[in-house]
């Protein structure tokens, strides 16, 4: 390997460890992870890495870092399909193996744990429409203003978020739905965090 300046290396580990993991990084993570003003730095790294021989770039793809030698098609996750949620009022959980799908990592923004059938339209201002599969990461824990699935009374639904003084709300995003209020005291839990969807042709 030619002698590399240290941030430079330091970039190419990084890189080299994420490919590993399964996730090649964007340029806007490179980005953050060293502090660089802009993506334009992470990308002179990549470019001299990649004339260098020590990575290979395939700028159609929105993670397209490999490394030389090594299997470059697109990493899978082997995703079961876990019934339906509703983007709507609450269904009842139908929560059975339905069947499973190979998809591409780089379809997620975390790694999905399952897949679920969306019902309804009440999330169709955030892209997520009636019949999408959507990717859900296991998590009892959330941000004000993330997409989740929860749990309400023992029926799933897909909404944003909202903590607030007052307690918890769901929010729908299609003004034709009004928010769901959470009672104090309600059996209610995040089962998990939107992570993408599949649009089925």
């Amino acid at each position: 390997m030619p002698s590399l300046p240290p941030q430079r290396a330091a970039v190419l580990a990084f890189v080299r460890d994420r490919i590993r993991a399964g996730r090649p990084p964007s340029l806007a993570e490179i980005a953050a992870h060293f502090g660089f003003a802009s993506r334009s730095a992470a990308h002179k790294h990549v470019q001299a890495l990649t004339a260098a021989g020590l990575l290979e770039a395939h700028p159609h793809h929105k993670r397209g870092l490999t490394l030389p030698g090594e299997d470059t098609r697109p990493p899978l996750l082997a995703l079961p399909v876990l019934g339906r949620v509703a983007a709507g009022v609450p269904i009842g959980a139908d929560i059975g193996l339905d069947r499973q799908l190979w998809l591409d990592r780089g379809v997620f923004s975390l790694r999905p744990d399952y897949l679920l059938q969306v019902q309804g339209d009440s999330m169709i201002d955030d892209g997520i429409l009636d019949g999408d599969l959507v990717g859900v990461h296991r998590s009892a824990d959330a941000r004000d203003g993330q997409t989740v699935v929860a749990r309400l009374d023992g029926e799933l639904t897909i909404k944003r978020l909202q903590r607030g003084a007052d307690g918890i709300r769901l929010l729908p995003r299609n003004p034709a739905y009004a928010p769901i209020v959470v009672p104090p005291g309600a059996d209610f839990a995040i089962e998990g965090l939107f992570c993408g969807l599949v649009r089925q042709g």
